[in-house]
């Protein structure tokens, strides 16, 4: 490679290099902001379940602890998959939580409610995730983004099984 075209390729790294993956701008922007809202629905039910982990009592204190505790595993490495595919379509992930607050739908829990109602609250929390990826779903394949479409469908496999299981205590 000549000298030139060196200088040129260095230049354009260092001014940042326009996002070129076959996916237009118009389409990378909505599939992003669809993508910050399932991480900030993803976030708060990290933080939901994490709490839970450490408020549960009561007869099935240890199974449910457990049972938390690989949920919020689970949702915390998810976060940083979702995160990353939001910074390879081009865009900055949201971080913050005002972010979250403003984007996320699901609402926090403040206290310790009984172990029956954290079930209950886990069990919508996930299908509120799942929905939000659903939602996004359509824009994903309309713009041929398969890997974010492939990020979704897994998230939705994840989230439905656990709200069955979930759900599967409270009957």
């Amino acid at each position: 490679m000549s000298k030139a075209k060196n200088k040129s390729l260095a230049a354009s790294r260092a001014s940042g290099l326009a996002v070129n993956i076959g996916i237009d701008a118009k389409h990378r922007a909505k599939i992003a902001e669809g993508l910050s809202r399932l991480l900030a629905d993803t976030f708060m039910l990290y933080l939901k379940t994490h709490n839970f982990h450490w408020n549960v009592t009561g007869p099935m204190f240890n199974s449910l602890h457990a049972m938390f505790e690989t949920q919020y595993n689970e949702l915390w490495l998810a976060l940083d998959e979702i995160a990353e595919r939001i910074r390879a379509l081009g865009y900055p992930a949201p971080g913050t939580h005002e972010e979250f607050a403003r984007l996320t739908n699901i609402e926090s829990t403040p206290g310790a409610p009984s172990a029956q109602e954290m079930i209950a609250l886990l069990v919508a929390g996930q299908e509120a995730v799942t929905r939000t990826a659903r939602g996004l779903l359509p824009a994903a394949d309309a713009a041929g983004d398969e890997p974010t479409a492939d990020l979704l469908t897994q998230r939705m496999q994840v989230h439905e099984k656990t709200a069955w299981m979930l759900r599967s205590l409270l009957e």
